[in-house]
């Protein structure tokens, strides 16, 4: 388990860094983090910023801008900036600081960014999550590291599943509480292990030929039929519960399937589950 300790010398009052001791692991560097959550700091002025910083948490501040130290950190592996008051304009700046070029996660959830920010300058990000914005097009992705594995789009107003044809090594995409009507443009993803696509307008299911996918969820959306996840044969998780499906159909290839969640439908009979012997300990099904 890892151990953390505070910094010495530290001399702003409920203010700490911290540095991280175990093992090393490989290909990152071993450096200071720093947590300032939920401090409602409006600017960073009297904190200080360790030159050998890997993390960096904002999470929960009043902060609009971005303190021009944080260029030059070029340790600096993870960024959070979630639930401030970020705007566009405010986090313009990232896309320039070629220090922090090295940067693996960042994290500008809940605040008020109506584009995709340009992160072209990560070469090897792996996290990336803009949840709970104004965004109303992915627009921009399209420049976003084809490094990628993690990305979180969920509560914006999206409309259109697009621009992520090149992120080959993505494995969780999050388009929950959107305004998506299509499952489109999803075939290149051939790594994809989670697909989060509840509250959203679908009607219809379309994986694109995705096999190896293991948990899909499409609660709250508008689907009449249970067919398009026969080829999913990898899948172990599928919640389907709030729409408006009939008839259990599509499910016997479904072999791993061990968790089924077909809730608040329109469901008379319980049916195409016999060859699901992994499904028989553990369904959900709240009819």
């Amino acid at each position: 388990m890892e151990e953390r300790r505070c910094l010495d010398g530290d001399e702003t009052p409920g203010i700490g860094g911290c540095t991280a001791a175990g093992e090393e692991v490989e290909g990152e560097p071993q450096g200071r983090c720093v947590d300032l959550t939920s401090f409602q700091l409006h600017d960073l002025r009297e904190v200080e910023i360790p030159d050998d910083l890997v993390e960096l948490d904002l999470t929960a501040n009043r902060l609009s801008e971005l303190d021009p130290r944080i260029r030059r950190l070029p340790q600096l592996r993870k960024l959070s900036l979630r639930q401030n008051l970020f705007d566009d304009k405010g986090v313009e700046p990232i896309s320039q600081w070629k220090a922090i070029a090295g940067l693996l996660e960042l994290v500008l959830r809940d605040n008020k960014l109506r584009n995709i920010p340009d992160v072209s300058i990560f070469k090897s990000l792996l996290i990336f999550d803009v949840s709970f914005n104004e965004i109303s097009s992915l627009h921009g992705l399209s420049k976003v590291s084809d490094t990628l594995k993690e990305l979180y789009v969920s509560k914006n107003e999206v409309n259109k599943i697009e621009e992520l044809e090149h992120l080959h090594s993505l494995q969780i995409l999050e388009l929950g509480s959107n305004r998506l009507r299509v499952m489109e443009n999803l075939q290149t993803l051939t790594n994809l292990q989670e697909l989060w696509l509840g509250q959203n307008r679908i009607r219809m299911v379309n994986l694109c030929g995705l096999k190896c996918i293991r948990k899909i969820s499409l609660q709250s959306n508008r689907l009449t039929s249970m067919i398009g996840f026969q080829e999913c044969i990898a899948l172990e998780e599928l919640y389907l519960s709030h729409n408006g499906i009939q008839k259990m159909e599509g499910l016997s290839t479904l072999e791993n399937l061990r968790v089924l969640d077909i809730s608040s439908n329109k469901l008379t009979m319980i049916s195409d589950i016999d060859k699901l012997t992994r499904l028989a300990r553990q369904i959900i099904l709240l009819l």
